[in-house]
């Protein structure tokens, strides 16, 4: 992470980083984790302050528990691809096999007007996650009002706030030049079909 990637990463800036210790530990912890050092923190490492916030900030998401898992795989996608990040997308349709979601029905979130995969709450979700992640949002009371019912006041703050968190992710990636990492070969169902489709408009 503080010299040049043995992997060619498509980014903006460059990947040769500061030889410092929040860069050490990040990387350290991201070969742990994931198996590889992971492209934002690559993209971030140039400063300090910025790696450690990311970090932290990701630190604290992972402890929110109110929101079921599933739905919540389901919002990030849709976030993602909202905006366009193929590297999120990526990531995110890795990160979700890990139970918490059918892939077959991840795979069809670009195109979930037309699946007959979702339940009605789970289309209320990507509804919700699109609308949020809209500029300017364009979140109305009746869908807000009926997630509220059926998710309870805390579970959807929590899902409010982690279609903002993945807004935060994608932009920040798409803006420094991200492009998928390849996590998503690793699945079991192909990242092919609509999800490959994400970013080539």
């Amino acid at each position: 992470m503080t010299g040049t990637p043995a992997r060619s990463i498509s980014t903006r800036i460059s990947t040769v980083l500061p030889r410092t210790l929040t860069n050490r530990a990040m990387a350290a912890y991201s070969r742990w984790r994931y198996g590889e050092v992971l492209d934002p923190l690559v993209a971030v490492g140039h400063h300090g302050k910025v790696t450690r916030t990311y970090a932290l900030t990701e630190l604290g998401v992972s402890g929110w528990k109110a929101l079921d898992p599933g739905l919540k795989s389901l919002a990030i996608m849709a976030a993602s691809v909202s905006v366009g990040c193929t590297w999120c997308v990526d990531f995110g349709y890795w990160e979700a096999q890990h139970g918490h979601v059918d892939p077959v029905k991840l795979h069809d979130v670009p195109v979930w007007r037309t699946s007959d995969r979702f339940t009605g709450l789970e289309r209320d979700v990507l509804a919700f996650a699109e609308a949020e992640t809209a500029t300017p949002p364009a979140v109305d009371d009746a869908l807000a009002a009926r997630l509220t019912d059926a998710l309870g006041a805390e579970a959807f703050t929590e899902l409010v706030a982690i279609v903002a968190v993945e807004n935060l992710r994608s932009r920040i990636n798409s803006a420094m030049g991200l492009s998928a990492q390849g996590f998503g070969d690793r699945c079991e169902v192909p990242l092919g079909g609509p999800l490959a489709e994400v970013g080539e408009a």
